[in-house]
């Protein structure tokens, strides 16, 4: 009886491995990519999240409140710690505005700064409020199949489309392939040297769709430092008005 169940788990084994092969013959690059932002396409998207950020002498976490409508419009408050309380970021189209609650005052930025780093993290201010349509501007070619997180993966090469308006000279993504998650990826620099992974982890069903709650970044170049994004709560498709997304709500806006 014992034989007969070794065989018939290892049966159910070979198989498995053989299906997520013939998937990811028969499903294009593509495909794949579209599936994965359909995963988590959204009229807008309304988040808290704990943001933690790990240097060698020093760690921080921040929680902040993110409202975002289509790839136009995003706003973000910083919830604590208290000396940061207030704080709000604006995205509307091509603006970028910051307003600090201590001097009642809002900033226009230029728009160079949405590259660079963001309050410490090792994210730019256009990670956190730009959505990107990588299917649009990246080739993609599927080099095979990997398990990261528990979670069987396709494994994508992406490089920059022609006059593709990227920063990226090269991107390495995992994605699930039954819920097509996000669960890993590398960005490579113009050189093709590492610059950054992404890792996803704590898959659950929130706000009606199936999301990594978790997301750790760690710069190549920089040991002993990352970012961990850790969402509390999701809500997908809720009704917001554009108005919303203003210079002059910014003070008003509340978690």
């Amino acid at each position: 009886m014992v034989k007969k169940i070794g065989f018939g788990l290892l049966g159910i084994l070979v198989l498995s491995s053989m299906t997520v092969a013939w998937q990811a013959k028969n499903l294009s690059s593509v495909e794949i990519l579209k599936r994965a932002e359909a995963q988590l396409s959204a009229s807008s998207l309304i988040a808290e999240m704990d943001v933690s950020i790990i240097r060698p002498r020093w760690t921080k976490t921040m929680r902040m409140k993110v409202w975002s409508k289509g790839a136009d419009y995003a706003m973000a408050y910083v919830m604590g710690p208290e000396k940061d309380k207030g704080t709000v970021y604006l995205k509307s189209k091509s603006e970028v505005y910051n307003y600090l609650p201590k001097i009642k005052k809002t900033i226009k930025l230029p728009a160079a700064l949405l590259g660079q780093n963001w309050m410490g993290t090792d994210m730019t201010t256009d990670d956190l409020m730009k959505l990107t349509r990588i299917s649009v501007e990246y080739n993609a070619t599927n080099v095979g199949t990997e398990v990261v997180s528990g979670r069987n993966c396709y494994v994508l090469k992406l490089v920059p489309k022609p006059n593709a308006d990227v920063i990226w000279g090269q991107l390495k993504l995992w994605i699930d392939t039954k819920n097509y998650i996000q669960m890993k990826s590398v960005f490579y620099d113009e050189d093709i040297e590492p610059v950054n992974t992404v890792e996803a982890s704590q898959v659950k069903l929130v706000g009606g769709k199936t999301i990594a709650t978790k997301i750790v970044v760690t710069p190549h170049a920089k040991e002993g430092h990352s970012t961990t994004v850790t969402y509390r709560n999701v809500e997908f498709n809720s009704p917001i008005n554009t108005t919303f997304f203003t210079k002059g709500n910014m003070p008003q806006v509340k978690p």
